[in-house]
C-alpha cells in the first residue's frame, strides 16, 4: 500500500476513535494501493477490500478470479482470497479482522458502497464489532493529493488535452463526429492512457447538449465543436474539454469565447489556499453574467478517482445546495467556464485541470493554447 496514504488514514482513525478502516469501493482500493482490480468496477459482487488499522497494519481481501492480478501488483501485501462461487467475501473479511484482534473493534466501512445484503452478512458474522460509516472521512482525506498523485494527474491532464487538440487537427469539414471520436480514441491510447471515460463529441446545434456522444453528423462551415474526454490510468482520471470552430467562427462566438477565457483567468487568479470555494463561484457568476450568459450550478469540482469529487466551486449536487469550504494546497480541481445555451444555437466550454500550490494554482492541462478558438480546416 502507499505508505503516505496509510499514515494519513491511520492518523485520521486515531483522531475519531476508529480501530480500523475497511475500503470496499474500487476508488478507495485504488487510492490506497495505486491500482484498481479490473473487474471490481464492472461486477459489484467481486469485492476487493483493503484493511488498515489505527496502528498502520494492512491487509487485502480479493476474489480468486483476480488473485494473480492482486499478487502481481501488491506482492508484499498479506492477501486473503475468497472463492467466487463458494465462499462469502464477508466471512473472508471477518477472518482478516479477527487475525488483527479486531473481532470486537470499532471499524469504519464504506456504507455508501457496500450492498445492504453484504453488510447484513458482515454484522451477522461479527456481532461484537461496531461498524460505522467512514466514507466522508475518506472523501476528505482524498482531497489533498500526494506528490505521486499530482504527477499522475498532470500526466493524465496533458494526455487528454493533447488527444483532443490533435484529434481536432486531424479532421476536416465534411468529416463526422465519429471521425473525431476515432482520432480521439486512438490518441488517448497512443499517448499512454489505459482507458477513458465520458467522451463527449457535440457539434453544431448538438454543442448545446451537455453530455452526448458522437454521431454520424458531418462538420459544416461555422459549426462549433465541443469535445471532452477523461483519460484514465490506475483508476485516476483527468477531464479536459476544448471548443473549436469549423473554418470560421459563427456570429458572436469569438466574443463569447474571449469572455470565457477571461473567466478562466479570473479563476486561475483567485484559486489559492485559504480562499472560499463559494467566493470563487460567486466571482465567476458575476463575471459570466456580464454577457447575460447562463451559468450552471458550479464552475469547478475536485477530481481524482471519481469524475466529480468534493469540494465543489458552487453547489454540491450530492446534497443539492451550495456548501462552502476553504481551498487547500495540493487539491486538484477541474474548472470549466461554460455556457451550453448561448442564445445563438451553439454551446461553448473551456474545461481545464489545475493543482493548488502553496501560493496559488498551476494549470495541469497546458498543451493547447486556449486563448483563441481552435479552427478545423
Amino acid at each position: 500500500m502507499r505508505a503516505e496514504i496509510v499514515r494519513r488514514l491511520a492518523d485520521a482513525m486515531r483522531g475519531v476513535g476508529l480501530d480500523a478502516v475497511v475500503t470496499v469501493s474500487p476508488e478507495n482500493f485504488g487510492w490506497l494501493n495505486g491500482f484498481v482490480v479490473p473487474s471490481q468496477p464492472l461486477m459489484r459482487h467481486r469485492h476487493a477490500m483493503s484493511v488498515v488499522t489505527a496502528d498502520a497494519r494492512t491487509a487485502l481481501v480479493a476474489v480468486d478470479m483476480e488473485e494473480t492480478t492482486v499478487r502481481t501488483r501488491a506482492p508484499d501485501m498479506p492477501l486473503r482470497v475468497w472463492k467466487e462461487f463458494s465462499d462469502s467475501p464477508m466471512v473472508a473479511l471477518s477472518q482478516t479482522l479477527a487475525e488483527f484482534g479486531l473481532a470486537g473493534a470499532r471499524v469504519g466501512i464504506e456504507l455508501d458502497y457496500l450492498p445492504a445484503a453484504d453488510f447484513a452478512a458482515l454484522v451477522k458474522v461479527m456481532p461484537s464489532a461496531q461498524f460505522t460509516a467512514c466514507e466522508a472521512m475518506l472523501h476528505r482525506l482524498r482531497q489533498s493529493k500526494t506528490p505521486e498523485e499530482i504527477a499522475l494527474m498532470q500526466r493524465l491532464s496533458r494526455i487528454a488535452d493533447q488527444a483532443i487538440t490533435d484529434a481536432l487537427s486531424a479532421v476536416h469539414p465534411g468529416d463526422s463526429e465519429m471521425d473525431i471520436a476515432a482520432a480521439l480514441t486512438r490518441n488517448i491510447y497512443a499517448l499512454g492512457a489505459e482507458q477513458f471515460k465520458l467522451m463527449i463529441v457535440a457539434t453544431g446545434e448538438r454543442s448545446q447538449l451537455p453530455n452526448v456522444g458522437p454521431t454520424e453528423r458531418r462538420l459544416q462551415r461555422e459549426d462549433v465543436c465541443r469535445v471532452e474526454i477523461f483519460s484514465v490510468i490506475s483508476g485516476y482520471q483527468a477531464g479536459v474539454c476544448r471548443t473549436a470552430v469549423v473554418e470560421q467562427a459563427p456570429p458572436h462566438a469569438e466574443r463569447i469565447w474571449q469572455h470565457l477565457v477571461e473567466c478562466k483567468y479570473l479563476l486561475l487568479d483567485m484559486i489559492k489556499p485559504g480562499v472560499s470555494c463559494r467566493a470563487v463561484y460567486r466571482a465567476f457568476i458575476a463575471k459570466l453574467t456580464q454577457m447575460n450568459l447562463a451559468p450552471i450550478s458550479f464552475v469547478g469540482h475536485g477530481i481524482g478517482l471519481h469524475l466529480h469529487e468534493e469540494p465543489y466551486l458552487g453547489s454540491n449536487p450530492i446534497i443539492g445546495r451550495e456548501v462552502d469550504q476553504t481551498i487547500e494546497a495540493d487539491m486538484v480541481f477541474s474548472v470549466e467556464p461554460l455556457c451550453y445555451r448561448t442564445g445563438y444555437g451553439y454551446g461553448m466550454q473551456l474545461k481545464d485541470m489545475i493543482r493548488v500550490t502553496a501560493t496559488g494554482c498551476e494549470l495541469l492541462s497546458d498543451y493547447a493554447n486556449t486563448d483563441r478558438l481552435q479552427v478545423v480546416r
